[in-house]
């Protein structure tokens, strides 16, 4: 079995199902690829899907099973087969590493991260099933159950209707514990050098929207003339799909994004006036210039990615955590510190759930540093 992208012809959709040995698309399969394409799924989402649903059918065509005849008690045999499954995927390293192999296969296995993510994919396949009426009868093997030790809130905070509310915290049954990793922030030392390496105000345009707006790569090369607002000081980042290079805001939240730190704007004001070639006919801010066969053409993700690796190459901070969305990483971890609260910091940053912006609280807490700072008896210089 194999996934196989599949290419549209109207506005270059791209969707992907999945093969069995003789090439042929495995019907259910396609059915529920069809359903996430009809509810806008991305197709990084897609495709996470697709090859997620394959190491599912690969185990259930090792264990002799269909579909319906998944119950709950396979559900640890999955696991246990997703735990020891190699993993392909190649990984970029920055240097030499130890590469050890077990029975003639890698010793690299799936991520935890990765295994509850397949587990997710198949949970909602299931969902499907038994929405659409393919499983009638039946329960989904990989339930859900309801979390008490979540729903433990003081009584201010509890639902309007008590006990009756439908909004109770749940948990999957089948899960592996995973790491909860916290962003690294860039170093003033190498925002410093970074900022100082950049010659093209285009360069710097784009380095300093991540690191005072806290924007996405993607949200930045979709920003179009017509959503930057100088005298109010300030971008609407707004969702887009119909880039020419498939770069897409990964959040549908639209929001306003203020850039009251002058260096952002000054560089963009800059590069739209001075730089920026004038005989394009698109409205994208960020187009390649120059003089070569590339000219005006909107910048891609993979250029963004390039130049910013280039700079940090040549300054010697280039480390595999130090990416373009770093740089976001850094602007949530400065307003964090400063003071930002918490409601107000998952605003800026465009998350949908308060957890998603959580990670940053976790950085550097002024709260803990003070109580540790005052349980030394260190108390803060004034």
């Amino acid at each position: 079995m194999k996934v196989q992208r599949i290419k549209g012809s109207d506005h270059g959709d791209v969707s992907y199902q999945l093969v069995d040995a003789v090439g042929q698309p495995i019907e259910t399969i396609s059915d529920f690829m069809r359903h996430l394409l009809a509810r806008g799924f991305s197709p990084n989402t897609q495709a996470a899907y697709a090859y997620d649903l394959l190491h599912f059918m690969s185990f259930l065509d090792q264990h002799q099973l269909r579909y319906p005849d998944f119950t709950s008690r396979h559900a640890l045999d999955l696991l246990a087969y997703l735990r020891a499954l190699p993993s392909r995927k190649r990984v970029q390293r920055l240097s030499l590493v130890l590469c050890t192999t077990e029975a003639g296969q890698s010793a690299t296995h799936l991520s935890a991260a990765s295994i509850n993510r397949i587990l997710a994919a198949v949970s909602s396949f299931y969902e499907y099933l038994i929405l659409s009426g393919k499983l009638i009868g039946r329960e989904n093997p990989l339930q859900k159950a309801d979390d008490p030790a979540t729903a433990r809130v003081p009584a201010r905070h509890r639902p309007f209707m008590g006990h009756a509310s439908q909004q109770r915290p749940i948990r999957r049954v089948v899960r592996v514990q995973t790491v909860s990793r916290v962003p690294r922030p860039m170093s003033e030392e190498q925002i410093t050098a970074l900022l100082g390496s950049l010659h093209r105000y285009r360069d710097k345009a784009m380095i300093l929207l991540m690191l005072q707006g806290g924007l996405r790569p993607g949200e930045i090369l979709n920003l179009h003339l017509e959503d930057i607002q100088y005298g109010k000081r300030r971008v609407i980042i707004r969702y887009r799909d119909d880039h020419p290079k498939g770069v897409r805001t990964k959040s549908r939240r639209e929001r306003v994004v203020d850039l009251y730190e002058p260096e952002a704007l000054r560089a963009l004001s800059t590069y739209v006036m001075h730089e920026r070639p004038q005989d394009g006919e698109s409205s994208l801010v960020f187009l390649v210039g120059g003089k070569g066969r590339r000219r005006l053409e909107p910048l891609g993700y993979h250029a963004l990615v390039k130049l910013f690796e280039r700079h940090c190459q040549r300054l010697g901070i280039r480390e595999p955590w130090v990416t373009p969305h770093a740089l976001r990483h850094t602007h949530a971890t400065r307003l964090w510190e400063g003071g930002m609260r918490e409601l107000a910091l998952q605003k800026r940053l465009g998350h949908a759930s308060p957890e998603s912006t959580r990670i940053y609280t976790q950085v550097s807490d002024p709260m803990v540093v003070a109580e540790y700072r005052r349980a030394l008896g260190q108390e803060e210089q004034s």
